[in-house]
């Protein structure tokens, strides 16, 4: 009930009046499963799907991955070990992304003509069998549209790789068609905007392109070009980073937004160019927080997507970028700070996500993560599970699972459910320069404003001699609070003391140095239960034992304070942290 309260809070009319249109639809197709279909495709002249072009993909199989998917491994989520009630578990081996492997190795010649039919009928063989297996409309994989779509790609790609008899073929062709007359009809607006709605239309423009011979077809390539369009500039900010605060499902965004591209572009569909630009923006913000593999901090929800399949990504521009001393992603809300010794600590002073719901975002404001040579030390523990267990859920997206400060044990916002917030903060970016090799960023956020005696938590960062961090947090408001600062380890990294100060030592060799000022001292937690804390999910649905450093005091704003020295080579002199805390 709480779940229909919001949503209908942040239903506007003509939202209303989409869904209903969708459940009446939803229901007239449970029993008039669009029969005619099969008998209609047999009867339309596809010679142009010869010269329809599958778009350009770059692969990094492992080697025997493609004898695996033949003994029959299928991509799933956690290893396959999540339990039947995340929907995750069996939605992810349906969108076939397995056999998005195959085809894409037939395509690219990756293997031997001898192999390569047992490839292509093996690929075949699994699209047809999951079919028979999943007559439309029935069952869970029906149940989202953005499902449906990640398959259309996958269906046709089988088509053009795998050999196949007539009758097969018109079999394909029906299911590509019964899954874009659904997706059009369930597409993801409004409130409903996202990564979702991305998908959605990449699976239209497809299938808009096979059936261009239909009235249909027409529009489901207009309306998918159209709402692509439309959402470059909404999901991808000027910036170039994600509306929705998720690092992982931005990644994801632009990946289908270039697989959709370079099929319009290749087969002289639609031009591009403009929204190509906004792509390779995204490309630059990714760029700025990855490491040298291409790893990125677990900002923001992350379910492991991918837009073709695991270690198949569609062709993307060469980045070529000298990473400067600070970055400001003013915009997204995110500053880098980057060392020449390989140090790059991020700063996030983002909002919470993307309105109204903001589905995906973290209650993390003003959180920092830090890495050296691109080994984590004080990460960001990631999203672990969307269902099935909701206090591991509400911790991970949580504020005291983020490198900040909790006040009162509360978020910075407030968790209504599995996916929708309520009271969402506003943080600001009040000052940012760099001067005689030293950077200052200080931002604040206004998340515990809504306290009965309110509190403004600021802090501030300031790089300085290229191995020394200072990390200021102090507290503007009323009354007496608990104030809990937090700074979550890597698994791979442990904790010991050594002459006062906290050492950081990642196993693959890299260490920091850390030192809370003052009279308190943190305490080391890992692995806790009831209620969670010092956790770190690597994938979905794995999560791992992790340390986390943990302050907690009670008093007056005016009173409590934390300074926090980072030392990236060695230890640093106490008094010259002063001297640089007073200023800031």
């Amino acid at each position: 009930m709480r779940f229909l309260a919001l949503r209908i809070r942040h239903t506007s009319l003509g939202e209303w009046l989409t869904r209903g249109t969708q459940t009446v639809q939803r229901l007239r197709i449970r029993f008039f499963p669009l029969s005619y279909v099969e008998d209609r495709v047999k009867s339309l002249d596809f010679s142009h799907l010869e010269n329809l072009e599958l778009p350009d993909c770059v692969a990094s199989t492992k080697e025997g991955e493609i004898e695996s998917i033949l003994g029959g491994k299928k991509f799933a989520l956690g290893n396959g070990n999540l339990e039947k009630m995340d929907i995750r578990a069996q939605w992810e081996p349906a969108r076939l992304q397995h056999v998005a492997v195959l085809t894409n190795a037939l395509l690219q010649k990756q293997i031997t003509a001898r192999v390569a039919n047992k490839v292509g009928d093996f690929a075949k063989k699994t699209v047809l069998d999951w079919i028979d297996a999943n007559p439309f409309p029935h069952g869970v994989n029906y149940l989202s549209a953005m499902e449906c779509a990640l398959r259309i790609p996958v269906f046709f790609s089988c088509i053009k790789t795998a050999p196949m008899g007539q009758d097969e073929g018109y079999k394909v062709l029906a299911t590509i068609y019964q899954h874009a007359w659904l997706i059009s009809k369930r597409l993801s607006l409004y409130s409903s905007l996202g990564n979702h709605t991305i998908a959605e239309c990449v699976g239209l423009v497809f299938a808009g392109a096979i059936f261009h011979n239909l009235s249909e077809g027409t529009s489901w390539l207009k309306k998918g070009v159209q709402l692509l369009e439309q959402e470059s500039t909404h999901q991808i900010l000027e910036d170039g980073g994600p509306c929705e605060q998720s690092f992982s499902y931005h990644r994801f965004v632009l990946d289908l937004y270039w697989l959709a591209t370079n099929f319009l572009g290749k087969n002289r569909i639609r031009d591009c160019s403009g929204v190509k630009q906004r792509l390779s923006q995204g490309e630059q913000f990714l760029a700025a927080f990855g490491d040298n593999n291409g790893s990125l901090p677990g900002i923001g929800d992350s379910d492991d997507g991918h837009a073709v399949a695991p270690g198949v990504f569609p062709r993307r521009p060469a980045i070529n970028r000298k990473p400067e001393q600070l970055e400001i992603f003013e915009q997204t809300g995110y500053s880098v700070i980057n060392s020449q010794e390989g140090v790059k600590l991020t700063f996030d002073h983002g909002p919470l996500g993307m309105a109204p719901l903001y589905n995906h975002g973290h209650a993390d404001a003003l959180s920092i993560t830090l890495s050296k040579n691109g080994k984590g030390l004080l990460v960001d523990p990631g999203t672990y599970r969307y269902n099935g267990v909701p206090e591991f859920r509400r911790y991970f997206k949580g504020t005291r699972a983020h490198n900040t400060v909790t006040i009162d044990g509360l978020d910075q916002a407030v968790q209504e459910t599995g996916f929708i917030w309520s009271k969402p903060y506003e943080s600001v970016l009040e000052k940012s320069e760099e001067k005689d090799g030293e950077v200052f960023v200080q931002a604040s956020h206004n998340g515990y404003s809504a306290l009965k005696e309110p509190v403004i938590h600021k802090r501030t960062a300031l790089y300085f001699d290229k191995t020394g961090f200072v990390v200021k947090d102090v507290f503007f408001g009323e009354g007496i609070h608990s104030f809990e600062l937090n700074f979550h380890l890597h698994p791979d990294a442990v904790c010991n003391e050594e002459d006062g100060w906290l050492v950081i030592d990642h196993h693959q060799g890299e260490r920091i140095f850390l030192k809370l000022l003052g009279n308190h001292s943190f305490k080391l937690y890992s692995g806790e239960g009831n209620p969670p804390f010092g956790w770190y999910s690597p994938t979905y649905g794995i999560k791992m034992k992790s340390g986390v450093l943990s302050c907690l005091i009670e008093g007056t704003t005016e009173d409590v304070s934390f300074i926090t020295a980072i030392g990236t080579e060695s230890p640093l002199e106490i008094e010259a942290i002063e001297r640089k805390a007073d200023l800031i």
